[in-house]
């Protein structure tokens, strides 16, 4: 099974200071050199909240670009990018190209988006984000996979289009989609290479979103066994931050030997991919990450269901208090 992290992008909470790149290339290099399979970059434009100043993000696809020329072997991935942001033919052709940048490591997450005050503030449609979604992987999807596509829709056209040079890939990069609601698992049951959901806990938590997605395989005709299942995993160190963040339900927490045996959890009930997101999100934490994957790596870790016990060591690192959300219409991480 891959493993993967979270990349911030958002300001620093204390003070809403931008996060400098060269600090998110840090991490990033980091994670290479730790043996991560996988980075994710979050995709929003601001956050906003009633009587609080607004929060800045880097914009996704710059960082992503970027971040492919300054690393090597990691995989980059986006978890998710939100469809109304980005047309879905120029979407492709970025993909196509960003690919070809990473010499095929690029992992292209997409949903119907969810953060209400970015769309507002730039303009962007919030209306029947389903419907934009489900037209919008009718033109991305062959565009990836065979590099032309013909269609009109009510919210997007694309005709005779052509997505050529190609990359690195025949296919195009791998599609992942994020969603949980009945619409949106339907359409990863018809499109995806990939299916996200979160934010996961303990395996068990895992448990009944695989039922739901090999279902809506199963009702279009579709081997489960076909779609890659993959997991973002909320990841809390109460020893460095005791408050439970309200955007993880029902948090991972333990020891580094007790993450992995979650992990082999995780992989013992067949996901491909998991993708962890720290809280807090400090150069502790991630190394205590680091920790984890080395253990899973050398299979010394048994399998854990349930809850697992909080970690002891140094109180005092400072949160940096970033919060996120999802909803059923798709994946959204507030970094």
């Amino acid at each position: 099974m891959k493993v993967g992290m979270m990349v911030f992008l958002a300001n620093e909470s204390a003070g809403n200071t931008a996060r400098p790149y060269e600090t998110i290339r840090a991490v990033v290099r980091q994670a290479e050199a730790d043996g991560f399979d996988s980075v994710w970059l979050p995709d929003h434009f601001l956050y906003r909240k009633p009587d609080t100043p607004t929060r800045g993000v880097w914009e996704c696809w710059t960082m992503l670009a970027a971040l492919a020329e300054a690393t090597q072997r990691i995989e980059i991935g986006t978890l998710v990018l939100c469809n109304s942001f980005r047309n879905p033919a120029l979407l492709a052709k970025m993909a196509t190209a960003a690919d070809e940048v990473s010499d095929g490591r690029l992992i292209l997450g997409v949903g119907a988006g969810w953060n209400e005050p970015e769309y507002r503030a730039f303009g962007f449609p919030f209306d029947h984000r389903v419907d934009r979604f489900e037209e919008a992987l009718q033109v991305l999807t062959p565009l990836l996979r065979d590099g032309h596509v013909d269609f009109a829709g009510r919210y997007y056209q694309a005709r005779d289009c052509d997505d050529v040079p190609r990359g690195p890939r025949p296919a195009g990069p791998p599609l992942l989609v994020g969603g949980e609601g009945p619409r949106m698992l339907g359409l990863v049951a018809r499109h995806a290479d990939l299916w996200n959901t979160g934010y996961m806990g303990t395996p068990d938590t895992m448990l009944a979103p695989i039922a739901r997605i090999e279902a809506a395989c199963r009702q279009v005709g579709r081997d489960p066994a076909t779609l890659g299942v993959t997991a973002l995993i909320g990841l809390w160190f109460p020893d460095l931050n005791a408050e439970k963040p309200a955007f993880f339900p029902d948090p991972l927490t333990g020891t580094a030997t007790e993450i992995a045996a979650a992990l082999r959890g995780y992989e013992d009930l067949g996901v491909r991919h998991v993708m962890v997101q720290c809280q807090p999100y400090t150069a502790e934490t991630r190394r205590r990450l680091a920790d984890a994957l080395r253990i899973y790596r050398d299979g010394s870790a048994g399998v854990v269901g349930g809850a697992v016990e909080p970690v002891s060591g140094e109180v005092g690192v400072a949160d940096d208090g970033d919060v996120g959300e999802r909803e059923s219409a798709g994946q959204g991480q507030q970094q």
